[in-house]
Formats: structure tokens, sequence, C-alpha cells
């Protein structure tokens, strides 16, 4: 980091302690119709990756103006870590609620953990600033609600990073469906089978030199430190979902997308848990899933599974249509009165027509993934959305995001439960299940709590 962005993460980080957990600024500074929106960057991991190459390749409409991360390390080597940051004059914070309160940035951009998302995109919000907020957005049901609810009350444009909404040749696939290129649609299956193996032993040490390990754990309940929390959170249910909903809510929300659903499911069982024995694994989200959902007044079934350990493909997924990584089976089904069509990866379809399953339409933009650019047709609806005020100009927009993610919550309390739930989409609430109702909501860590009123 050079010398005056240092001295300027010091200033920056003692003036965060000092305002800790203050109210955040209600006004911020409007960008004009011409004006590049200028972006500050919280949290500074693997994902943020693809968040800096798109934004970066995006000169003519946004500025990276601002970086922030609870962990010091992180901080000191951002530029060597994303080279698109190099020579960038920027803010560094260490909290982001003095980020939020910066009235020189308009917008940000998260890539942090789940349990952090809704709370943070609340903060942000309120403080007058727009939101990309890195897929799951909830850790539970109820924080979707205020989350939309914020972004409808403050008028901020909160985009998901279900980046599979603008893609083009996705976008593509989903007008055929719609225009019935396999028949009238009866079921949607989805699939994430991913070799995850043994995810180690939590083994508690010091917190590392330079870490607010308060800030990183936030909302969800405090724990020792070890790097097994620290860097395997995705599997630990005190700061994640799992896989059912990491890598399934992409799933999800284009199956909800493709089949016309648009409100939340009434019915949907599951079953899951840790199969493989694994004595030296501390993980406690199921690595083998499966689970079966039901909307009124619909005649269409949705079906998802979930993988961690060797099996084979389905539909030619992975091994004549391959995902991004090795040995990953990861995509959707759609079943149609004429055929069926697949969406084996984020940028390609393919259909299969009558009992022959004689090819049909199709696009592909061809093998493997430019992880750093490819969600950059994403951040240019987010820019043109808060350009126009519109949140419906969004692909992705908040409530979008609520309703497939509930779906993927639904599944976990289902297996939770060990039984169906049943769900009224206009309460938000379990019918007449007060024991189902218990998993609507966590209980937050003061000061870290989502609020009842936004």
């Amino acid at each position: 980091m050079a010398a005056s962005n240092r001295r300027k993460f010091l200033k920056v980080s003692s003036t965060a302690s000092a305002m800790a957990f203050a109210a955040p600024s209600l006004v911020s500074r409007a960008a004009g119709a011409n004006e590049r929106i200028r972006v500050g960057l919280v949290g500074l991991g693997g994902r943020m990756a693809s968040h800096i190459g798109s934004l970066a390749n995006m000169p003519d409409e946004v500025d990276i103006v601002a970086i922030c991360d609870c962990d010091e390390e992180k901080l000191a080597s951002a530029e060597k870590r994303y080279p698109d940051l190099a020579g960038k004059k920027l803010k560094v914070f260490k909290d982001q609620r003095a980020l939020f309160d910066d009235k020189e940035i308009d917008a940000v951009s998260f890539s942090t953990q789940d349990h952090w998302h809704a709370l943070q995109t609340i903060w942000a919000c309120q403080a007058g600033k727009h939101v990309y907020v890195e897929k799951p957005p909830t850790w539970c049901i109820a924080e979707g609600r205020k989350m939309v609810e914020a972004a409808r009350k403050y008028k901020r444009m909160v985009q998901i990073g279900t980046q599979n909404r603008s893609s083009p040749n996705v976008i593509e696939g989903m007008q055929k469906l719609k225009e019935g290129v396999i028949g009238k649609l009866y079921m949607g299956r989805g699939m994430t089978y991913k070799l995850r193996g043994n995810l180690g032993k939590h083994r508690p040490r010091p917190v590392p030199k330079g870490l607010d390990w308060d800030a990183w754990v936030g909302p969800a309940q405090m724990v020792e430190y070890s790097s097994f929390h620290h860097h395997r959170w995705y599997w630990i249910s005190n700061f994640a979902s799992g896989d059912v909903a990491n890598q399934t809510v992409h799933d999800v929300d284009k199956l909800r997308w493709g089949l016309g659903l648009d409100t939340h499911p009434t019915t949907v069982m599951s079953l899951g848990g840790r199969f493989v024995p694994a004595e030296d694994d501390d993980a406690d989200t199921p690595n083998t899933q499966a689970f079966l959902c039901q909307w009124a007044g619909k005649n269409i079934l949705v079906t998802f599974e979930i993988r961690h350990w060797y099996t084979n493909s389905e539909a030619g997924m992975r091994d004549k249509y391959p995902f991004v990584a090795e040995n990953q089976c990861v995509g959707e089904i759609f079943f149609g009165s004429e055929g069926y069509m697949i969406f084996p990866d984020y940028s390609s379809y393919y259909t299969f027509l009558g009992p022959k399953n004689e090819p049909g339409p199709f696009k592909t933009a061809g093998p493997g993934i430019d992880w750093r650019t490819e969600s950059i047709p994403h951040f240019r609806n987010w820019t043109k959305a808060i350009r126009s005020g519109n949140y419906k100009d969004l692909t992705a927009d908040v409530e979008e995001g609520h309703l497939s993610c509930t779906i993927c919550h639904l599944a976990k309390i289902s297996a939770k439960l060990g039984r169906s739930v049943h769900f009224d989409p206009n309460t938000e609430r379990f019918v007449n299940d007060p024991e189902a109702d218990r998993f609507l909501t966590r209980e937050y860590r003061k000061p870290y709590v989502v609020p009842d009123q936004v």
C-alpha cells in the first residue's frame, strides 16, 4: 500500500473506532446522469476479484474510490492481489460504517460473508448508498423482507449478485422457454454436484494481528477464532447455510425465472445431512441434500439435489457440456411437453426436442469463463438503474433475490425438521407451525442487530 494510503488508513481507522455504531448519515452525493458513479468496495476476499475486474472495465461509468475490510493485512495487500486497483487514489477503511458516512461515495459493492449481507445492505441504504451485494442475500428468511423495505424506503438500487440474470445467452434461453420452444412447462430440476471433500477441523488459535474478529463475526454468535471459521465459513451454520444457499441460489433463481414463479412456494420437502463419515471434519451443513417445491395454483414441480462427493452427471452436464471447473455438474433442466432445455453454465443453453431428443435452438459462449470480467453486464445493469432511479430496471432486484433465497431457506428448515413445511407467501410465515417459525430469523449479537424498523 502506498504511504499516503496507509496514512489515510490509520486516520480513518481511528475515526471509525470513535464513531462505532453511530447512526448512518441519510445524505449522499447525487451522481448526475453523465457523472461517473463513485463506488466503495467492502470485503476483500476471493469473489471481490470479479467485482473489481468488472468495475475497472467500466471506466466511463464508474470510479472505484475506496476499499474496506476488517483485516489490515487484506487492506495492505489489496493492490498486489487486485492489480486493477494499482495506481488508484483510494480511501482506506477498516470499519464499513465510516465508509457509509462518506458523502463522496455513491454506491457500495459487497463481497462479504453471508451472515453480514442483510445488515450491511440496510446500513448502506440508510446512509443513502446504492448497493451491489453478493449472493445469497440473506442468512434467514426475515432478513430478505427487511432488505426490500430498506431499498424501497430510501429509494436505493440494490442489485443481488445472481449475475446469470444479465447474461445475454441465458436471457435468450429464458425467452425461448417463454415462447414455448419445449412446449408447456411442467417441471424444473437443478443440481450442484461439486467435489468438496473433507473440510478439516476447528483448531482454536490466537486472532491474527490486524484482524478485528468482533467485526468479522458481526451479527453471528461469537466463537473463538480458528482458520477453519475464517476460511471455511461457507460450511458453518453460524455464518452461512452451506451449499443449499451458496451455488444453489443461482440455480433456484434461474428455475424460478424460467418457470415464471414470482411468489414463494407453499410446500417444500427436504432431507439431507453429512452422509460420508468424517471424524476430522467440523463442517455442520449438509453435504448431501434433496428438496422438492410446489406453488399454489401452479401445475409445476421443482426439484433440486446437492452432492459433495463422487457422482454421475445429468443430461450431459459436466461430461459433454462442462461447467467452469473439473468434475462439477452444476445447472438446470427445464422439462416441457415437447422436449427439454438445459443451462449447464452461466452463458449457455441447449434444447432437445421430441422422443429422439433431437437438438434444437442453442447458444454457447464456448468453453471457460473469465471470472474477472464475467459480471460486467450485471454491474452495467446496476449502474443503469442507479442513473434511472427505477429499481424495475434491475435484472436482479433485491426482491427477486429474496424470493429465490427464501426457497433455499425453506429447504434448509425442512431438512432441519425432517418433514415438509407449508408456507404462506403473503405473511411470510409458516402455516400453523410455531416450530418452523422459530427459524424465520436468528438471535443477533448486539449491537449488530437487523432492525424491526429499517
